[in-house]
């Protein structure tokens, strides 16, 4: 018999944020790695520092619930969260927005319908500095808002091939 691959629900606490979601807590897939580690599989919509295929810590409380307490190792990939402006020519479609990222192979959750956030992942390996220009570009042509939830250094350091004065607003 081969050796499964136990999927569990590592939880996320965090400080709700004014004008945002009333939750303080986020639950993720993951895949468990050892006792109370495991790597991240979904992306996350509410808590920020964390990525798809990170590896976490957790620990495990009386309820049988996965405490995340602090992450081990990055996979490098990011996290992108963009909410399509009702007013925008993407109207609230989540669809629209996945369309926009297609040629940059990215993966993506919607969070629900009424709110139709997309939490997109950005793999380690992807184009920075197109994704960069195309988020920069959306939000000044009213398409949508966006913010990262977790970026690199090599997120950083790429250069949105837009002028970077305009991102400075």
């Amino acid at each position: 018999m081969g050796s499964s691959v136990e999927q569990i629900k590592v939880w996320f606490r965090f400080v709700p944020r004014e004008g945002w979601f009333p939750q303080d807590t986020e639950g993720l897939w993951a895949t468990r790695l050892s006792a109370d580690t495991a790597q991240v599989q979904g992306v996350p919509f509410l808590q920020d520092g964390v990525a798809e295929g990170d590896v976490v810590r957790f620990q495990t409380d009386t309820d049988g619930l996965h405490w995340a307490v602090g992450r081990i190792s990055a996979s490098g990939n990011c996290t992108i969260r963009v909410v399509p402006a009702p007013s925008g020519p993407l109207r609230r479609s989540p669809q629209a927005v996945h369309q926009r990222f297609a040629r940059f192979g990215l993966g993506g959750e919607v969070f629900s319908e009424e709110f139709p956030m997309v939490a997109l992942n950005a793999p380690a390996d992807a184009d920075f500095s197109g994704i960069k220009a195309l988020l920069a570009r959306g939000q000044e042509d009213g398409w949508w808002h966006y913010e990262l939830g977790c970026v690199t250094d090599e997120w950083r350091n790429a250069r949105s091939s837009a002028s970077s004065a305009a991102a400075d607003h």
